[in-house]
């Protein structure tokens, strides 16, 4: 074998056992995260607690169990996740309220395994799907509420109001029913995201009496939609925005928002410290107002892990097409 030949095996060898180049795939929803807590207290004039509140994480995944191919050639272990967020408040002080928020965050849970689509990649082609099952989600909810009180008399008010969050990749979806609220801290800036379902904020929003003239604060407890309330599907609010890498989502009862200024609440979440700490400190807050009611709050921080985002990014430019 001449050298010439030695050489044409060693790059042809060279060629057939080179690495293979295929960029990952890298996307958003493998990158976030949230830090999330919760704190719940009954308030000092109450004698039960009828919010309950729920935060699930939705995931896909691909790991290699058995392949012919070099470790080298195949994708490392791949998770994605979103993740969903509730408070529910049930509008009977009695056990019917207690019983009206435990049952509509139970049918969520059990809802999202029977349906089992979850969108963990929001684009263009699928925002408007996200937002029909939240719809679907809704009125099923609303339907168990409704069967729920008609087997039983002493149910038969049973009614709910329901807030809730759906994070998936950069985008978040918030859907509501009631008077419980969602706000997005950013920058030192509390953005609301809800508007209450109430007889007062009905005046507001159109600027005419209502049919009940009562004074202001009895007007503030009035709700015009509920989950459970009515035979007919609920009004549910649903919307979207983009979130970015340290933003905090905050949910809550009105057992905190009848007592606590919006002010306060950006004063407590601009000092950054744990999730944990922030919720304790704002029931607190509405507990020494006198507590009058009961108080959920929830918060998560909201992460993008900037050291994958960068590679990602360096990927796709080093596989860019000139020009």
């Amino acid at each position: 074998m001449t050298d010439d030949q030695i050489d044409r095996d060693d790059e042809w060898r060279g060629l057939v056992s080179r690495p293979l180049d295929i960029p990952a795939f890298q996307p958003l929803s493998s990158a976030v995260g949230i830090d999330v807590a919760a704190a719940s207290s009954c308030g000092k004039a109450r004698s039960q607690n009828t919010d309950h509140y729920l935060v699930v994480r939705f995931g896909r995944l691909q790991e290699t169990m058995l392949t012919s191919l070099a470790t080298a050639d195949l994708p490392a272990a791949f998770e994605e996740y979103a993740y969903a967020m509730l408070v529910a408040d049930g509008l009977d002080e009695e056990g019917g309220g207690a019983r009206a928020s435990r049952l509509a965050l139970s049918t969520v849970a059990h809802l999202a395994i029977r349906y089992g689509k979850w969108n963990v990649r929001i684009g263009p082609d699928n925002i408007a799907e996200v937002v029909e099952q939240s719809e679907l989600l809704y009125r099923e909810v609303n339907n168990a509420m409704r069967d729920a009180s008609r087997a039983e008399l002493r149910l038969a008010d049973m009614a709910a109001s329901l807030t809730s969050v759906y994070i998936a990749g950069a985008d978040l979806f918030y859907m509501h029913v009631g008077h419980s609220r969602a706000y997005l801290f950013r920058n030192g800036v509390l953005i609301p995201l809800t508007t209450d379902h109430t007889l007062e904020q009905l005046r507001h929003d159109t600027h005419k009496p209502t049919l009940i003239e009562q004074p202001k604060r009895d007007q503030a407890h009035v709700l015009i939609e509920t989950i459970g309330g009515s035979p007919s599907a609920p009004d549910v609010t649903i919307e979207h925005v983009q979130l970015w890498t340290g933003d905090r989502v905050i949910l809550c009862t009105n057992g905190l928002t009848d007592v606590v200024s919006a002010d306060t609440i950006a004063d407590v979440m601009a000092t950054q410290r744990r999730p944990s700490e922030e919720c304790q400190r704002l029931v607190d807050l509405a507990l020494a107002a006198g507590g009058p009611d009961n108080v959920t709050v929830l918060v998560a921080d909201y992460w993008i892990n900037q050291a994958r985002r960068t590679a990602q990014f360096e990927r796709q430019a080093a596989t860019a097409p000139a020009g």
